[in-house]
């Protein structure tokens, strides 16, 4: 018996060094995702919260936890509402935006906020911010979305790279991304790409989860089942990862 009790805290001792060399455990690489409505999601990781183009007021986010960062892609009230952010608990966050976007927060936020253009980065909170390219590309489209206005943004964390496009057309520069571990991906008319020009980007960069969003458009409604069918025939690798984004619509 004692000799099963000495193996026990032996095996016990070893995992909690094992833990220590690696400085994290595996619960720490642990990425959770809750979306919240079309371009809005709160991110969980390493006890680090994150909040994504936050609109909805202070009601949308009643069960979840404090932010700790803020990335907000572009000025349309889809992804920047000035009212949520008064509403929220934000003392402690930081919070990165483009420029245009800054442009509309009154002063008393610009201790908390860091302004990232195109091909900009930041770490904050051990999580490596990358400001990509967000915009339109087809001629009756371009008045939405100008080039250098907004930002999709790359997160790395974890170990992991995870992309979220804003309101983005299949440019350039979403299809030489690489090494994405989870890709949120927008897909509505008219204000950003067909069905079919969202999943030929996906195609290309290979991203090896894909996680359709913001796909409410005006009248219709994205098939995202299509768009699921294009990904799964093109490359079955590639995992398509469909959450509830609109939890008070049938879509």
């Amino acid at each position: 018996m004692k000799e099963k009790i000495v193996t026990i805290l032996l095996f016990m001792f070893f995992m909690l060094s094992a833990e220590n060399i690696n400085g994290q455990d595996e619960s720490s690489n642990t990425i959770k995702i809750t979306p919240i409505e079309h371009a809005t999601a709160v991110l969980e990781w390493n006890n680090i919260t994150i909040y994504i183009d936050p609109v909805g007021g202070k009601k949308a986010f009643e069960n979840q936890k404090l932010p700790d960062l803020i990335l907000i892609t572009d000025i349309h009230g889809d992804h920047f509402s000035l009212e949520t952010l008064q509403e929220l608990d934000t003392k402690k966050a930081k919070i990165i935006v483009p420029q245009a976007v800054a442009d509309k927060i009154p002063d008393e936020f610009t201790p908390q906020i860091d302004v990232l253009n195109n091909g900009d980065t930041k770490e904050r909170y051990e999580i490596q911010v990358e400001a990509i390219p967000m915009y339109n590309l087809r001629n009756e489209a371009l008045k939405f979305h100008k080039k250098g206005r907004g930002n999709g943004y790359v997160l790395n964390m974890g170990g992991k790279r995870l992309y979220f496009s804003g309101d983005t057309e299949d440019i350039p520069e979403m299809r030489a991304l690489q090494n994405i571990d989870k890709a949120f991906v927008c897909m509505n008319l008219p204000y950003t790409m067909t069905v079919k020009s969202a999943a030929d980007a996906v195609l290309e960069f290979e991203p090896k989860e894909i996680y359709p969003y913001h796909y409410r458009g005006r009248p219709n409604v994205s098939d995202v089942t299509k768009f699921k069918a294009l990904i799964n025939d093109g490359n079955s690798n590639i995992k398509v990862i469909q959450l509830d984004w609109y939890p008070q619509d049938d879509f």
